[in-house]
Parts: C-alpha cells; sequence; structure tokens
C-alpha cells in the first residue's frame, strides 16, 4: 500500500490550474499553428494570425488566453493501491482549484446554484470524475471548460438502425447550429455509446484525446479505439470544414481543428451520443502522482 498526503493532490490541481490558463498542451498549439496552412481565405489567415499571437503574449505575460478561465473538470484515476492520508480526496482537489482560481487571479465564473446564481468566489466546486483501477498511482487530467462552446454541445438520444450515418449527421448538425457562437476554430468530442451520461462524459474526455492519448488511457480500459474510429474522426473533420463557417465564424476553410471520438459498449435498443464543443482554447493538463 503506497500513501499519498492528500497536500499533493492540491499543489498539482493549483497548478494546473495556473497552468492550462496560461499556455495549451504542446500537441493543442502545434493543431492550430499548423491550420494556418489549411486556411483558404483571407480573413480566416488573419484571424488564425491573432489567435496566435494572443497565445504568445499570455504565455510571454503570464496572463489568461481568454477572459472566461472555465469551469474545472478533473478526471481522477485513483490506484486500489493507493491510501490517502490528511484529508478527503474532494476537498483536496477543491482546495488546489480554489488555491489556483485565487492566486493565479483567475475569472471565478462558477454561480453555486444554477437558479439563484449567486457566484461561489472562488470557482468551485469542481466537476470530479473518479476511476478506480489496479495498480500503485493516482493520476489528474484537468480541463478548465469555457461556456462559450459548452453552451453549444448535445446529447442525442438515437435508434440503433440511425449507425454511424445517424452519428455523422447529428455532429454535423450540432456544429452548423453552433455557428459563430462557440468560437471557431473549434475542438470537437463525440461520445458514442454508454447510457445518456455516460455518452457525454465521452465526448468531454475525448477532447483530451491528443498528443498520444488512447481510448483505453481515458476510458481506464472501458473501451479501445474501434477500427472505424480514425475514419469518422477524418471524416467528420473534413466535412465539418466543409460547411464553410471558419475562424471566428466569418468563413473559411478551418471551422474545426480536430474531431475526436471515443465509444463505449451500450445497450441493444439504444445508441447514445453526446458532441462536447470546445474553442481553440482546449485547455488540459495531467499529473500522476
Amino acid at each position: 500500500m503506497r500513501e499519498i498526503i492528500v497536500n499533493e493532490i492540491t499543489a498539482a490541481v493549483r497548478e494546473m490550474c495556473i497552468e492550462v490558463n496560461h499556455r495549451l498542451s504542446p500537441a493543442v498549439q502545434e493543431t492550430l499553428l499548423s491550420a494556418a496552412g489549411k486556411e483558404e481565405s483571407e480573413t480566416g489567415k488573419s484571424i488564425l494570425a491573432i489567435l496566435r499571437e494572443n497565445l504568445q503574449i499570455a504565455a510571454e505575460k503570464e496572463i489568461p488566453i481568454c477572459q472566461d478561465t472555465g469551469m474545472a473538470v478533473v478526471f481522477v484515476t485513483l490506484g486500489q493501491e493507493v491510501r490517502l492520508t490528511g484529508g478527503g480526496l474532494t476537498e483536496a482537489v477543491n482546495e488546489g482549484v480554489r488555491q489556483g482560481y485565487q492566486e493565479g487571479y483567475l475569472r471565478k465564473s462558477v454561480v453555486s446554484d444554477p437558479l439563484d446564481r449567486v457566484n461561489s468566489g472562488d470557482n468551485t466546486p469542481a466537476m470530479i470524475y473518479y476511476d478506480i483501477v489496479p495498480g500503485d498511482t493516482l493520476e489528474l487530467r484537468l480541463t478548465a471548460k469555457g461556456f462559450g462552446s459548452e453552451n453549444t454541445s448535445r446529447v442525442i438520444m438515437l435508434k440503433p438502425s440511425d449507425g454511424i450515418e445517424g452519428v455523422k449527421k447529428a455532429v454535423l448538425e450540432t456544429v452548423k447550429n453552433a455557428g459563430p457562437n462557440a468560437c471557431p476554430p473549434l475542438f470537437v468530442g463525440v461520445g458514442i455509446g454508454g447510457t445518456f451520461e455516460k455518452a457525454a462524459m465521452l465526448a468531454k474526455l475525448a477532447l483530451l484525446k491528443d498528443g498520444g492519448e488512447t481510448a483505453e488511457s481515458l476510458t481506464a480500459g472501458l473501451c479501445h479505439d474501434a477500427p472505424y474510429v480514425k475514419t469518422l474522426e477524418d471524416t467528420l473533420l473534413r466535412e465539418i470544414n466543409a460547411l464553410g463557417i471558419g475562424p471566428a465564424g466569418l468563413g473559411g476553410s478551418v471551422t474545426a481543428l480536430a474531431v475526436h471520438v471515443l465509444t463505449a459498449p451500450t445497450h441493444i435498443a439504444g445508441l447514445p451520443m453526446a458532441v462536447n464543443i470546445c474553442c481553440h482554447v482546449n485547455r488540459h493538463a495531467k499529473r500522476t502522482l
């Protein structure tokens, strides 16, 4: 049995909250930088150049990439041979978010109740999801999810007979309806299978599927990359970019930067799916303790 003091978790979460709001991961940055060579419109090229400059300024001056510094979403993968000491896991994660957003001078965007709309004052609580797996490590994945794009996301309950064409149609309709409101160019996460709520979680996890992440690593072995997944991702990316929405919604050939798909087993009578939209500020980081 390996012991981890929860203060280490708090410190890691605090660090990630500040990090992701100041600089994107190398894989996300590279995807954005390479988009300039694919954009055909002059307006689109100009907007992509502005986005690149904004990233550079944020990193150099240690200021947020975007004024919406997001709601913290944390995926915790806990090894069964880990014993946590010094406090509770959930509170340790929330304390890390609290410290990160206060000490990093990041905008606090969380309200304590969805209808009363009173700001919690420290960007907590985080949305936290847990997986228990064999082993003696604890892995933390944090994403700061802005709501301009979150508000354009959808869960769709398809029929099994809708098949892969139904999935494609639902994704394209979601992106088309989002239009400029989701701040394109976009990262598009697609979750297929599971249940109503599992499809949505898969779609959000799919947004982290860059830099070599696999379906198995992201879902704690729940699913693997099916043979059709890469083809589906490529097809959706091509068809989304053919919509012509373009950077900032002002027209162009780069509406999406990437499409990532995760699947899971599901019931014989259903085909649940979800589309989680993210703007180019696809902020996430990982720590292993």
